[in-house]
């Protein structure tokens, strides 16, 4: 049996949050900024896969507040690109790639420098704007109170 949301809750993984409006357009307006500075010319791999990694950060954390949830620090990445699954119903394999692509930031941003090539850059931009796409319908469709 899959997991839910409140078994996540009962393990001290999130925490109930009351999300808004304003919260989600927020959010979305970051991935937005991010996801157009991620195309800049001339930024190296690194920063341009990170800034669009934040962006798809920022886009599956308005997925976890539209059902009222937030994750808590711990493991805290990792935990809101696992939610997608939970939340928009996102299938296993985008979220493998996105823990992939979570594992590579951790390295290019503590590790190695230009250890990101521009394919991967340009599927890390790839996969965030497909996931703005799909979250802004889903919440458009189950939460048009929210709606950004």
């Amino acid at each position: 049996m899959k997991p839910s949301l409140n078994d996540w809750l009962k393990n001290g993984w999130l925490r109930p949050h009351k999300t808004s409006r304003n919260e989600i357009a927020d959010l979305f307006a970051i991935a937005h900024r991010d996801l157009k500075a991620s195309q800049t010319s001339g930024l190296i791999n690194d920063w341009r896969f990170n800034i669009a990694y934040n962006a798809a950060l920022q886009l599956a954390t308005a997925a976890l507040a539209a059902v009222g949830y937030q994750a808590e620090r711990s493991n805290h990445h990792y935990r809101v690109f696992q939610s997608l699954e939970l939340t928009i119903g996102i299938d296993s394999t985008a979220i493998r790639k996105f823990d992939i692509f979570r594992k590579k930031r951790n390295i290019t941003d503590y590790e190695r420098a230009d250890t990101i090539s521009d394919i991967e850059a340009d599927e890390m931009h790839r996969l965030a704007e497909k996931l703005r796409r799909e979250i802004f319908v889903w919440i458009s469709e189950n939460y048009p109170d929210l709606k950004p």
